[in-house]
């Protein structure tokens, strides 16, 4: 099957990409390079350096004619999103109703979407949140990725688009920009090792739900290759692990000898969430395989290597 990949230079999208190509798909790339990184394409795929938002993806679809698309290609910075909530609508929303239209113009047969459980359920009403739970963003970028659900819903019954959304939790592991904003467990291993002050916004006993960017990777092959697949899924461990927690597992990987500071809370974040996958694991047999510990020892295992020699 050939898969166009939107973001497929990033840290989630590349390791999906490595996943579709081991399992003998084909596969077209298209990234800006804006967060993603020429050192994360596969070289078994095609590479379209280009704007989600750009006329000319009509383009790449009319010349490679892809059965299926995985769009990862998001603006994912909850605190840009609340300063600029305009741009993050037009890259989230109006970016996805491009490829849509392109979807739609050229047959493809499969979109799957990432979508955020991280974001959009806002503040729980219950733990750990199934994908019935009520829809409360409470910052633009949860609402920009939540608005592109209902244009899938609406291109399946007008136009028969089969699709699946994977609401994501916090994803974290090998190839995450230790510089940006999001990635807390990037971000401290990044600062760690270079025996540099760690920050932590809040008082750090906010809760999220981690999974390891592999276990991600799968359930995008499995949404894929399984026609029964469709609708929405949450991906999830079902419990949550403080920003405290993950501090003292990380000094403990990385040796880090210095105690953590406190800044202010981010505005717009979730004080407490975590995912019911039951739904996934029913019915596409996906679960969680790497456990927390082993997948920050094999995170900063990573970040010695290949980030300091970047």
């Amino acid at each position: 099957m050939k898969i166009l990949v939107t973001g497929g230079a990033g840290f989630i999208g590349s390791h999906v990409v490595d996943m579709y190509v081991q399992h003998g798909h084909q596969v077209v790339i298209v990234d800006d390079l804006s967060t993603g990184r020429e050192s994360n394409l596969n070289p078994a795929a095609a590479f379209y350096r280009l704007d989600i938002r750009d006329p000319a993806l009509q383009d790449v679809f009319a010349r490679e004619h892809p059965d299926a698309v995985n769009h990862h290609a998001a603006q994912m910075d909850v605190r840009r999103s609340v300063a600029e909530p305009g741009f993050d609508a037009e890259v989230n929303i109006l970016g996805s109703i491009n490829l849509l239209e392109c979807a739609r113009r050229h047959q493809v047969r499969r979109l799957i979407y990432i979508s955020t459980g991280g974001a959009v359920y806002g503040e729980p009403e219950y733990l750990p949140c199934d994908e019935a739970h009520p829809i409360n963003p409470i910052c633009p970028y949860g609402a920009s990725k939540h608005t592109v659900e209902h244009y899938l819903y609406m291109y399946r019954q007008i136009y028969g688009l089969d699709y699946v959304v994977l609401r994501y939790p916090n994803v974290y592991g090998p190839r995450q920009d230790p510089h940006g904003e999001a990635g807390v467990v990037a971000i401290f291993t990044g600062q760690m090792l270079a025996g540099q002050p760690v920050i932590i916004n809040g008082d750090g006993e906010q809760q999220r739900d981690f999974v390891f960017v592999g276990d991600c990777a799968r359930a995008n092959l499995l949404a894929l290759e399984n026609p029964a697949a469709s609708g929405i899924y949450n991906l999830g461990c079902g419990r949550g692990t403080t920003v405290n927690q993950i501090f003292q597992s990380l000094r403990q990987a990385t040796d880090y000898e210095h105690a953590a500071a406190y800044g202010p809370a981010k505005p717009g974040e979730t004080r407490r969430i975590f995912l019911n996958a039951d739904r996934i694991r029913a019915e596409l047999g996906w679960a969680p395989s790497l456990d927390l510990d082993d997948g920050i020892r094999q995170t900063v295992g990573y970040f010695r290597t290949a980030e300091r020699a970047a």
